[in-house]
């Protein structure tokens, strides 16, 4: 339901998904302008949006990670603040290693990501944990002109497995190149 509001609001911007979402995402929206980011390294979703930002600022990304890989790369939120670009991180915290067999993330429950992001220096941070007020939210979240972050409280999935990308990567990259020529 949380990527359901995205999909509503992204307009034309870039998604780029990792893990569990990048099996999720396919089903809402499958434009060139999507970008499955599997085989990921967990955390460095960030990174590869930040890129793709700051090459296309008119455009915007969105990058959609979870707890546990933000968790593997906390240092990309200092980098994304000391580089301004229209990035938006969409963090699932479900508190689940999800796809690696549903064990709890640490800290799961009292790690504060809000203010993780906001001492990082991300200058829009936002957090919800039910639908209506991400739905009431989300397009000012999501068209923020700099960095924004967004913590979403969700509900973990168990029994998940990794995801396939919904089109080969030299395919999602090609398509990509495509649309952001246009």
């Amino acid at each position: 339901e949380a990527l359901e509001v995205v999909a509503t609001v992204r307009g034309q911007q870039v998604v780029v998904t990792t893990m569990s979402s990048s099996g999720i995402w396919p089903a809402l929206s499958d434009t060139p302008l999507d970008f499955a980011y599997i085989p990921s390294s967990m955390g460095q979703g960030i990174a590869l949006g930040l890129g793709l930002a700051l090459t296309n600022r008119h455009r915007g990304v969105i990058a959609v990670m979870g707890d546990g890989s933000l968790l593997m790369n906390l240092g990309s939120l200092v980098t994304v603040a000391n580089h301004p670009a229209p990035l938006h991180v969409v963090l699932l915290d479900n508190g689940l290693y999800e796809i690696t067999g549903g064990q709890a993330v640490a800290g799961s429950g009292r790690t504060d990501f809000a203010g993780l992001a906001r001492a990082a220096g991300i200058p829009f941070v936002r957090t919800f944990d039910e639908l209506e007020s991400w739905k009431a939210g989300a397009a000012e979240a999501l068209s923020y002109p700099a960095p924004s972050f967004v913590w979403l409280k969700v509900e973990g999935r168990l029994g998940q497995k990794t995801p396939l990308p919904p089109h080969p990567m030299a395919m999602q990259i090609a398509r990509l190149q495509g649309a952001l020529t246009m």
